[in-house]
């Protein structure tokens, strides 16, 4: 699943949703992990406009009362992805399915590809680094969701970013769950925040998969957590390609 993102807008880049163009602010995030619980670059639409804001990576029902339940309920499952096909169905997710549409930017994302040699117990993994082709950023399709701790006060959007089954080249690399963050060009991801989607349209967008020969892949070290560089590539002997 789409965990780990990494992110680098510079001093000058634009984008366009919707006939409005915008310079987006500088950030650079070489590799953020989802549960770290930390914040994230969005864009929302608001009425005949988008902005730009970081929100809290996680979404949060409302019917959570303070951060101690938070926490609570991230022992029993994270909402960090939302599962693209059971968007309109689940309590959790559907209101902001059907209201609260945001745009998750991002550079590239990390996966990991399993693999068992003959007569091993158990799964070699080997992490992968994928980005769009020519694309300095893209989009994720993602749900929001406002939430306010009513201990502390503190009020804050959080998300998740939809996923759904696995092009051609993410069925070899995340060829365990086979799945794939929702990866939206600038004519779907302005529609994806128009307000007045119909469910069938939301439906069509979030099991969007973008095309395998758009996206660019390659290995990287096992430790690219803790690296310098964690997208510096890194070739290993005897694995083979797609």
């Amino acid at each position: 699943m789409c965990y780990y993102n990494t992110i680098q807008i510079q001093k000058g880049n634009q984008v366009t949703l919707n006939g409005v163009t915008k310079e987006l602010p500088p950030i650079t995030r070489p590799l953020q992990s989802g549960f770290e619980y930390g914040d994230w670059a969005i864009i929302r639409a608001n009425e005949n406009d988008f902005n730009f804001e970081l929100a809290h990576w996680e979404l949060i029902a409302p019917w959570v009362k303070n951060t101690l339940e938070v926490m609570k309920g991230r022992e029993k499952f994270n909402t960090l992805n939302a599962t693209a096909e059971r968007l309109l169905e689940s309590k959790l997710f559907r209101q902001p399915a059907l209201k609260r549409r945001c745009l998750v930017l991002s550079s590239g994302f990390f996966e990991w590809r399993h693999l068992k040699q003959e007569g091993a117990k158990k799964d070699l993994t080997y992490p992968y680094y994928i980005t769009i082709k020519d694309r300095p950023y893209f989009f994720m399709a993602g749900i929001y969701q406002p939430w306010v701790d009513i201990e502390s006060g503190e009020a804050m959007n959080t998300f998740s970013i939809v996923t759904t089954k696995a092009n051609a080249l993410m069925e070899v690399i995340h060829n365990k769950k086979k799945r794939m963050p929702t990866i939206l060009n600038e004519q779907q991801a302005s529609q994806w925040i128009n307000p007045n989607l119909s469910e069938q349209s939301i439906m069509q967008l979030a099991t969007t998969q973008v095309n395998a020969l758009e996206m660019n892949a390659y290995t990287i070290k096992k430790d690219f957590r803790t690296a310098i560089n964690p997208t510096e590539p890194f070739e290993y002997s005897g694995l083979s390609g797609f």
